[in-house]
């Protein structure tokens, strides 16, 4: 083929748009004002989220509901952006190492992280002055799931119900233990409250994370432990633990003969157990929008709703809106407890 038959390309190249509704020529300026003004709209998209992995941020060690739902995501989030997605453990102090890391990183969208009801009332009990302000330090993105908790007895031990179990601790005066993951955290706050509302004395036996608090519930060295059903679950089900009550308002889907504290002591009010997603302050609206949207979708898909519904969680997905004030309520009722219990100054 001639240099001069083949077809032109570029601008100079003069396709069929190059003329207007009226037959008028366009010139290669106005091509190339039509083209920029038709690629904003995706230009514009594409700055929404940076074009480069995105951080998930989790403030506790792996194989806890916050990591399960944090990969979960993460991997469903890789694929439906068609970028990386990494999430980071990043243990420590409670929770606040990974909750600073997550304040002090940058408004892109390139890191955001995990996040539990009561964790700055965690902060302020293991570290006396908070290190972080959780309702005015962050951008709500949505709540992910509710991971309510119970107290489970390993079988030797005769109680079948919590009116038996506490009728045998007061019997028993500082002789029965329970465990949790550690001072402070939800657990531990909802075995203080049993001990006051109660009025027995169960002795605390704080652990480094749930598995060993389990592992030592399992093998018959303490008695009795709060802990996630997440984690508990699957040893529930087998008959290794019994579970005696569910520290929410309503009943746990998957073992839904076991009645709530609520049914069982009415003035209990507990404080709710979820796991929430945020991102660092000043936040844009367009990429916390897209993140909220994202996540969501993710959060109704049936494969992930099942998935988590298996690790016993029951998804929440609710507005940026909604979960800022999910976390304010919260936080107020956590510090409450805290302080009730001598944990925590008002």
């Amino acid at each position: 083929m001639r240099a001069r038959d083949r077809p032109r390309v570029g601008l100079g190249a003069e396709p069929e748009f190059r003329r207007s509704h009226s037959g008028a020529r366009l010139s290669p300026c106005d091509v190339v004002l039509i083209l920029a003004f038709g690629l904003m709209p995706l230009a514009g998209n594409a700055q929404d989220l940076p074009p480069r992995a995105i951080h998930i941020i989790v403030p506790s060690p792996p194989g806890a509901a916050s990591d399960i739902s944090a990969r979960l995501i993460g991997q469903k989030l890789s694929e439906s952006l068609r970028q990386p997605v990494v999430v980071e453990n990043q243990g420590g102090a409670s929770g606040a190492i990974g909750m600073s890391m997550l304040r002090r990183a940058a408004p892109d969208g390139a890191t955001i992280g995990v996040v539990i009801a009561l964790a700055q009332t965690i902060d302020r009990i293991q570290n006396k002055k908070a290190s972080f302000d959780i309702v005015e330090d962050f951008t709500p993105i949505t709540a992910i799931a509710n991971n309510p908790a119970g107290l489970v007895v390993n079988p030797r031990i005769a109680a079948t119900s919590l009116t038996a179990f506490v009728d045998l601790v007061r019997n028993h005066p500082r002789e029965i233990s329970y465990a949790s993951g550690g001072i402070g955290t939800a657990h531990h706050l909802y075995g203080q409250i049993l001990n006051r509302t109660a009025g027995i004395e169960m002795l605390y036996v704080p652990y480094k994370g749930v598995a060993p608090a389990l592992n030592d519930l399992l093998g018959g060295h303490v008695p009795a432990a709060i802990v996630s059903l997440t984690t508990a679950l699957p040893h529930i089900q087998s008959g290794q633990l019994r579970l005696l009550t569910v520290f929410d308002t309503k009943r746990y889907p998957k073992l839904p003969d076991v009645p709530t504290i609520t049914e069982e002591m009415p003035e209990v009010v507990p404080g709710r157990t979820w796991i929430g997603l945020l991102g660092p302050p000043n936040l844009p609206a367009t990429i916390s929008a897209r993140l909220h949207e994202q996540v969501v979708r993710i959060l109704n898909s049936p494969d992930v709703q099942h998935v988590l519904s298996d690790n016993g969680l029951e998804t929440i997905g609710n507005t940026p809106s909604d979960f800022a004030a999910m976390i304010k309520e919260d936080a107020k009722i956590w510090d409450a407890a805290a302080a009730s219990v001598g944990l925590l100054g008002q």
